[in-house]
């Protein structure tokens, strides 16, 4: 069911949001070749706490799952494209690219957010699919108002990203957050324009587009969580925590 976020709820989600901001862009100013995956998530974790607040994800349970999810952040390298789970011998190295996806719990609300962010110096390429996914999560953003529907985001995406024959990642998308970290809507990054529920106001979402640098189709590692792209190639993502207004969206995950 699609929650309309009370006043007072989106002050908080707006608090969360600019909380969740600080801490993914200290963990991305973190990222340098030699650091473990694994001290990501420890300094990630530590500063939701000093903050007096909750990591989403850690110990959380998504439906269909065997186990909760065994950490703070989610690190995804190269080809992996999300949910990549944090190991102390994975250490990362010059012209990597790594997904951190973070979610934080404020005074019982949830925000999300992702940046795909390069190691050292990487190639023209690797800066290339970064840029893409970012401009087309700005895209999809921009394609938001009361009276709109979901799939006029999901096309804004697809629309942006075809001229540049990246795989756009179909079995994984976007959704509402707020009350739960996953909510409905359900909100993918192709479709068609004019079809799917309607947006109100009020509502709070997470737009996050995952490109490829080949094929769309993705594989689930034996771990129950980490996808990989298919053909072994580089796999971005990014995303922000969405509040729709009368008149477009409102960034909440920003500092």
């Amino acid at each position: 069911m699609i929650s309309i976020k009370t006043p007072e709820e989106i002050k908080i989600l707006r608090e969360g949001g600019r909380r969740l901001a600080t801490v993914l862009y200290k963990i991305r100013d973190m990222v340098a070749p030699g650091v473990s995956t694994k001290e990501l998530d420890t300094y990630a974790e530590k500063l939701i706490r000093k903050m007096g607040d909750t990591p989403a994800f850690l110990n959380y349970r998504p439906a269909g799952a065997r186990n909760p999810f065994p950490a703070t952040l989610c690190t995804s390298v190269n080809e992996e494209v999300v949910h990549g789970i944090p190991n102390a011998n994975k250490i990362l190295k010059e012209g990597d690219i790594i997904s951190i996806d973070l979610g934080l719990q404020h005074k019982g609300l949830f925000t999300d957010m992702a940046l795909t962010v390069p190691v050292g110096a990487v190639s023209n390429s690797s800066l290339k699919l970064l840029k893409v996914t970012e401009q087309a999560l700005q895209t999809g953003i921009n394609a938001i108002c009361a009276g709109a529907r979901v799939g006029d985001i999901s096309y804004a995406i697809e629309s942006f990203v075809r001229p540049h024959r990246y795989g756009i990642v179909e079995v994984l998308s976007g959704h509402g957050v707020g009350r739960a970290i996953h909510e409905d809507p359900y909100i993918p990054n192709f479709g068609q324009k004019g079809k799917g529920e309607k947006l109100v106001a009020g509502m709070v979402i997470a737009i996050e587009p995952m490109l490829n640098n080949g094929t769309k189709n993705v594989i689930l590692a034996k771990d129950g969580y980490t996808y990989r792209t298919a053909d072994g190639k580089k796999s971005a993502h990014f995303e922000h925590t969405v509040l729709i207004t009368e008149d477009g969206a409102e960034i909440l995950t920003k500092t």
